[in-house]
């Protein structure tokens, strides 16, 4: 532990990396020695701390003092206002309409928060062993292999209710019970970092900034399956979870935690690191079991399971990296205090990368049970900007979308499922009123798409059909009968392919029908996107009484689509207008209004094509 003055704690996750962390960092330790300070301050890197929209953020201890959006000009004035004269610096701390936040505990993000697999990220050292061993760490993996039976540690776990945090919420102690019970010299355990959701960060923050944490829970685990070796599959666009893990690999090593005869028992594990190549379908785990055995990563059918026949054919468990962190903590305060969170199918707590139109975007950890309504009004900290809350997307790409009157509904496996949406493996993005909901649909679906591995005809077919569809209704060329035509594919994808992408992948299409069916409609039917997101459903018009016939417009336009004089003013053809949108940012006057609806001018070219198309036809 520290003997200096003051712990200066810098979250270092890829995030505020990005945004400048490492800068900041640097320019203290010049400052300081400048000053001469150097021995008085300990300067910590730490793992994601959270709140990422205001990145970089750091906490000054003995008092808790937090600093956002903190930049290397501002590094001066700390050193020589907070640690010189003691007067922590007003303008870098959090505020509202009515008061600053000084200490990080009274941060209203992390009121509602309770961390567990999260406890130590953006406190300690994530490549300090030391640092991990003084808050307890390895305290259950030695607990387990000297005082306890593998079959005890399963009990523990039972207890406890620990369902897998990867999406599916399976029990974690069915999985291991399985594999315990098979006779085999082989057994494999595989963590599952390969983190694929668009706006999901969960386990790649959890592997940067408490990595030792992962890797005792897989050592648990291993011991409590009769496993020897164990495999980190991550993927490759996730370079510093991968580092840190690996010198997290060879400071266990070095200490005798890892190896043979750990804690003087006769429990031996070794593991690897294994990367992808960035495939969505490899979080699904026979896929994933595929790619680390250097085949294609495409998902096979079940029965057999990876219990049964996983890894090499070996009875195999794979565990998702959220699921892993939650195993040292339940070990050592027991599943009572972990039943004391979370509901009656749901225990303990879930992490979540909530983004999108949010004030608090970043990295969450909340008991399960939490309304939507706390998680993004209080943790959030309620919608950014003039927008209102519209529908929040659970469980990435495979999720659904839930609306306003959803917003007292418990944040569980259960009562999410009830409502067409998913936990997921944590990810949640807030949409305000400005978001097309058929928009939202197509954008999942064409991920899908991309994703797809192409080897069962449901998937592979049924998600092109559904996006194709997406996109006329999008582009104003939609029918009467599409609407029933996605629901009817949606449930047969569902039904009938092979893995849990395809079984999962209509689920934002299904959900945005189910709660937002008015806006397929207009669509279709009106021509109309309200939103003005669809552009072939939408015109731009100049408003003849405003115009000054500056030309600025008809300069910029690429089409070359607007014409007029100062004192005819200017005017849009619409055939030619692609709905680029320059004329409606440079106009100095805001003459230019953006109206929903397609153009009638544009309805009736449509028209006399089809017309000619049903001709030829």
């Amino acid at each position: 532990m520290s003997l200096k003055r003051i712990d200066l704690l810098i979250c270092c996750g890829s995030g505020c990396v990005s945004a400048g962390a490492l800068k900041i960092k640097e320019r203290f330790h010049e400052v300081l020695k400048e000053k001469g300070m150097e021995n008085e301050i300990n300067i910590i890197e730490t793992g994601c701390m959270g709140p990422c929209d205001y990145g970089p953020v750091m906490v000054i201890y003995p008092e808790g003092i937090f600093y956002k959006t903190v930049t290397p000009e501002d590094v001066s004035e700390i050193v020589e206002e907070h640690f010189i004269k003691g007067r922590p610096v007003a303008r870098l701390m959090l505020s509202d309409d009515e008061r600053t936040f000084s200490v990080q505990k009274e941060v209203p993000f992390y009121q509602k928060q309770i961390k567990v697999a999260l406890a130590n990220c953006g406190y300690i050292d994530p490549e300090s062993l030391d640092e991990y061993i003084a808050t307890g760490g390895y305290e259950a993996l030695g607990t387990a292999l000297t005082e306890m039976t593998p079959q005890d540690v399963i009990d523990v776990m039972k207890a406890a209710g620990l369902r897998g945090r990867g999406g599916g919420g399976f029990p974690a102690h069915i999985k291991w019970q399985m594999v315990h019970n098979i006779q085999d010299n082989e057994k494999y355990i595989i963590c599952n970092g390969d983190e694929g959701d668009p706006g999901a960060f969960m386990d790649r923050s959890l592997l940067e900034g408490d990595p030792h944490r992962i890797l005792e829970g897989m050592m648990i685990a291993a011991y409590a399956i009769g496993a020897s070796q164990g495999f980190f599959y991550i993927r490759a666009e996730y370079p510093l979870a991968i580092t840190r893990i690996r010198d997290a690999i060879e400071q266990a090593r070095g200490l005798g935690l890892m190896g043979k005869n750990i804690f003087g028992t006769d429990f031996n594990f070794e593991v690897e690191v294994r990367t992808g190549a960035g495939a969505f379908v490899c979080g699904e785990e026979m896929a994933l079991i595929h790619s680390i055995e250097g085949e294609r990563g495409n998902p096979t059918p079940k029965p057999p399971y990876p219990a049964t026949q996983g890894l090499w054919g070996k009875p195999t468990v794979v565990n998702n990296v959220e699921t892993l962190a939650n195993i040292p903590t339940i070990m050592v305060k027991g599943a009572e205090w972990f039943n004391t969170m979370g509901t009656q199918t749901s225990k303990g707590t879930k992490v979540f990368a909530i983004t999108g139109d949010i004030r608090n975007t970043g990295l969450v950890e909340v008991p399960m049970g939490i309304t939507l309504r706390e998680l993004i009004f209080d943790v959030g900290g309620g919608m950014v900007g003039e927008g209102k809350f519209k529908a929040v997307q659970l469980g990435g790409p495979s999720g659904g979308c839930l609306t306003v009157e959803h917003l007292d509904v418990p944040v569980d496996y259960e009562s999410l499922k009830e409502r067409g949406a998913m936990m997921g493996s944590g990810g949640l993005i807030v949409m305000n009123d400005e978001k097309c909901m058929v928009n939202v649909a197509k954008f999942f679906m064409e991920f899908c798409v991309e994703e797809s591995c192409g080897k069962c005809s449901p998937c592979r077919i049924g998600l092109k059909q559904m996006y194709e569809i997406l996109d006329r209704i999008t582009k104003g060329q939609g029918k009467e009968g599409d609407i029933e035509e996605l629901q009817r594919l949606g449930e047969s994808v569902k039904m009938l392919s092979l893995c849990g992408l395809g079984q999962t992948a209509p689920n934002p299409v299904l959900s945005t029908i189910r709660y937002f069916r008015d806006e397929y409609e207009s669509h279709i039917r009106d021509h109309s996107c309200s939103t003005k997101v669809c552009l072939d459903l939408m015109n731009f018009n100049i408003d003849k009484s405003r115009c000054i016939g500056c030309s600025l417009c008809a300069r910029k336009c690429p089409t070359n689509c607007i014409t007029g004089s100062r004192e005819e003013k200017y005017v849009i053809h619409q055939l030619e207008c692609i709905k680029c949108g320059n004329c409606y940012d440079v106009c100095p006057v805001n003459a230019i209004d953006k109206i929903p609806g397609m153009h009638p001018e544009m309805k009736e070219y449509r028209a006399k094509l089809q017309a000619q198309k049903d001709l030829d036809d």
